[in-house]
């Protein structure tokens, strides 16, 4: 019985890894998307190119975000805790959906 709990345990933590894999290779594509993200037009992002300079880069995510939600509320709805921000409310406007910012914070978080 514990030889196939075992087993199990494993398996599960493939799976998981596997979709935790696909959020991410998804949130990129999502953030160096011009039609969706679009996160290039106003930051530096790694390999990304003709990388805008009005937001700074996205580096160190998530020492700079520890807590999820806030960078989730950044993307969502930057004007909220900044009614200046010229960063869109991308999730506020219907640009992009709650889900594909969940996937874009897993790319985030891997910077």
């Amino acid at each position: 019985m514990k030889r196939y709990i075992n087993i199990v345990f494993i398996i599960l933590i493939f799976a998981i890894s596997s979709v935790q894999a696909d959020n991410v290779k998804e949130g990129k594509k999502l953030a160096f998307d011009r039609k969706k993200g679009n996160c290039l037009a106003c930051h530096q992002i790694g390999n990304g190119e003709l990388a805008g300079n009005n937001g700074p880069p996205l580096i160190a995510m998530e020492a700079r975000f520890p807590n999820r939600i806030d960078l989730f509320n950044q993307i969502w709805d930057a004007t909220k805790n900044n009614p200046n921000s010229f960063m869109p409310p991308f999730g506020k406007h219907g640009v992009i959906t709650k889900d594909e910012i969940n996937k874009i914070l897993e790319y985030l978080y891997t910077l």
